[in-house]
């Protein structure tokens, strides 16, 4: 994700970043100019054409197609700003169990300690690659018989990481260590971030409905391949930088919806749960020294 003054007006402006849909729509912008020139010099030059309020139409259908990208585009954050709450809520979840071992278990159990930090730290890790390409095992911390060999017995890495820090709670309780209600504390705190997956799986895995971005990719095509006809009777050669215009505000806004509406990858406007997690693993480091 990147970090920016939303104040730097001037800078922002004139800013070019890989994340700009300019840089990404500007062969079509360019493809469109030269249309529009071509249906320009056809009609004015060539044809001599001269409809009268050809704009019109496109004015009613723009309005339309207005109101169907403020839909698209809403949709698209609502599920950007849900995935940004779930992992606020790894943030809070993570520090409340981690507190709450902390006061659990005895201090001087350096090696117990050790393993939770590990294990949740993992869990949080796995959760984040488990919603991109997937988990390299590799990557995750390791003590004791929680290797690589271990992590990897079950395909979904995040329910293999969570069953081992079940079973360590479940030994703690056995020896102990820990009582029945302070058992019911951990587990609740446990069960939050199994919701957490959860919720983060539905949101990447349930796109928008196919048909209605179907939909939405044609309209703009045919609004804006259809409008150098009637524009440039009214515009000449002027129509090229207005249509050009309007494509490229049309189109970026479903570029930017397509982007956001799966915030979990390593897209400029993606989350920054790698940031996120760096927190999450220096929190746990000083909780569970």
């Amino acid at each position: 994700m990147i970090t920016y003054n939303p104040k730097d007006w001037w800078k922002l402006i004139f800013a070019f970043h890989r994340s700009d849909t300019f840089m990404f729509l500007l062969p079509g912008i360019l493809g469109v100019a030269a249309y529009t020139g071509v249906v320009a010099y056809i009609e004015n030059d060539i044809l001599h054409a001269s409809f009268k309020n050809t704009t019109v139409v496109h004015s009613l259908v723009g309005f339309v197609l207005s109101m169907l990208l403020v839909f698209r585009t809403n949709t698209a954050y609502e599920r950007w700003w849900e995935g940004r709450k779930i992992w606020g809520s790894f943030v809070n979840n993570s520090r409340n169990l981690s507190l709450k071992l902390d006061t659990f278990l005895p201090k001087e159990d350096y090696h117990t300690r050790q393993i939770f930090r590990i294990l949740i730290s993992n869990y949080v890790y796995a959760s984040k690659e488990h919603l991109r390409a997937g988990v390299n095992t590799d990557e995750l911390e390791q003590i004791g018989k929680y290797n690589s060999h271990f992590f990897n017995q079950k395909k979904h890495v995040p329910n293999q990481i969570m069953g081992a820090i079940y079973e360590e709670i479940h030994q703690l309780y056995q020896k102990k260590v820990i009582t029945g209600d302070q058992l019911f504390i951990l587990n609740e705190e446990l069960r939050s971030f199994t919701d957490n997956i959860g919720a983060c799986e539905r949101i990447k895995r349930t796109p928008i409905p196919y048909a209605y971005s179907l939909f939405l990719k044609k309209v703009i095509f045919l609004y804006v391949f259809t409008m150098p006809i009637g524009f440039v009777i009214e515009f000449k050669y002027w129509a090229i930088p207005i249509v050009s215009i309007i494509f490229y505000v049309f189109a970026s806004i479903e570029v930017l919806a397509e982007e956001i509406e799966d915030p979990f990858g390593t897209d400029a406007n993606d989350l920054p749960t790698d940031t996120i997690y760096n927190t999450i693993r220096d929190n746990l480091i000083e909780i569970l020294k």
